[in-house]
């Protein structure tokens, strides 16, 4: 077997090897990364985005992924020619070639949030059982109550919303952070008891001895309470006294219902008056630094004055700063009415709440976190 002949057979051998392998499974872990932090990245610059129109009293808008597929095909082919008449008269020289082609066709779809999942992913409350969930789970109960709640038992929290600005009711720090030292503590707990309606218990004999819950109650068939461990130390049995007569809860009450609402209607409930996704983004856009010359212009209204007002900010807040240039340490920007608008990478603060808003946006629509946008790789 000659030189020529001795290439042509590993050729089509390495070929025909190739052909045998998926390209697939190699590219899950790549792929898988990569789409994942671009819709990471994504959202944080949608959400930035959103915040500062709020901001110039502009219309924000909500486009969410709704699936990614991505198409691979590996196509090969090898041509080959041999001599096979030396002496004939005819050019019969032996020749050789090959192609290859590689495509790759993501399919990416877009849902723009409208009507009724509109409605219910950022103009409903998010519900009580959900904030007191995310607490009993381990997060700052000061954070997530400054964050995500207006009022609790007619105790009111800090809001600059142009609509509705008023300043904190004194209570309110005081019991977000005798909260926190409470479930620092390991005290604070939070059941979820299932109720049955009366009509469900036909035929069994038995008597349904609980009413039907309200609808305001937000759970469905589920109803949240909420309670102290009894065994404490002195210092966390103040502060748990401190909680209880603060929101009119009374003293002996081994635990307290959790309802929606402003005002509670027995001595054994707590009302949380949640906000809603763009509430919060309302009230996180009194946090962008917009250009003086916009103000001048009359293209957005100045940030409040606390001097003036009287009311300063309170609670978890973004610092989101503008201007011509963008710096090197940018954790998210965005361009917008030809200004440039971050939050810087080193600012815990403003990351923090983005990282919380995350969450807050999963669970605002049914108290649960749902299941991400599915990444499906098929490989021809």
């Amino acid at each position: 077997m000659n030189d020529l002949n001795r290439l042509f057979v590993a050729l089509v051998t390495a070929l025909a090897v190739a052909g045998c392998q998926s390209i697939g499974p190699g590219t899950i872990q790549r792929d898988r990364l990569d789409y994942a932090g671009a819709i990471a990245d994504s959202w944080k610059e949608q959400t930035l985005l959103n915040i500062v129109r709020l901001r110039y009293f502009d219309t924000p808008t909500f486009l969410d992924v709704a699936s990614v597929i991505s198409s691979y095909q590996l196509q090969g082919e090898v041509r080959f020619n041999q001599e096979f008449f030396p002496n004939s008269r005819v050019d019969t020289n032996r020749g050789f070639g090959a192609t290859g082609s590689f495509s790759d066709r993501p399919t990416i779809s877009y849902a723009p949030l409208t009507g009724e999942k509109f409605v219910n992913s950022l103009l409903r409350p998010i519900p009580p059982q959900a904030v007191f969930a995310m607490v009993v789970a381990g997060h700052q109960a000061d954070f997530i109550f400054q964050a995500t709640v207006r009022g609790i038992n007619d105790v009111y929290n800090y809001s600059g919303a142009p609509s509705r600005a008023r300043r904190e009711d004194a209570a309110f720090a005081e019991v977000a952070a005798a909260l926190r030292r409470i479930q620092q503590a390991g005290a604070l707990g939070m059941r979820v008891e299932r109720r049955i309606d009366s009509r469900d218990l036909r035929g069994t004999g038995r008597r349904d001895e609980t009413p039907v819950m309200r609808a305001e109650q937000w759970v469905g068939a589920e109803e949240s309470r909420i309670f102290f461990r009894e065994k404490v130390d002195e210092a966390t049995a103040a502060d748990i006294r401190f909680v209880k007569q603060a929101l009119g809860i009374r003293p002996d009450a081994r635990e307290s219902r959790l309802i929606f609402g402003s005002l509670r209607q027995h001595e054994d409930e707590i009302a949380l008056l949640t906000r809603s996704i763009m509430e919060i983004l309302v009230e996180l856009s009194d946090g962008v630094v917009v250009p003086a010359l916009h103000v001048a212009e009359g293209r957005v209204r100045p940030s409040a004055d606390p001097e003036v007002t009287g009311i300063r900010p309170a609670g978890p807040a973004v610092r989101i700063h503008s201007g011509g240039e963008l710096p090197q340490d940018v954790y998210v920007s965005v361009r917008y009415r030809g200004t440039t608008f971050w939050i810087d990478d080193r600012d815990i603060a403003s990351k923090r709440v983005f990282t919380f808003l995350r969450m807050f946006s999963s669970i605002a629509e049914t108290g649960v976190a749902p299941q991400v946008p599915v990444l499906t790789i098929p490989a021809n």
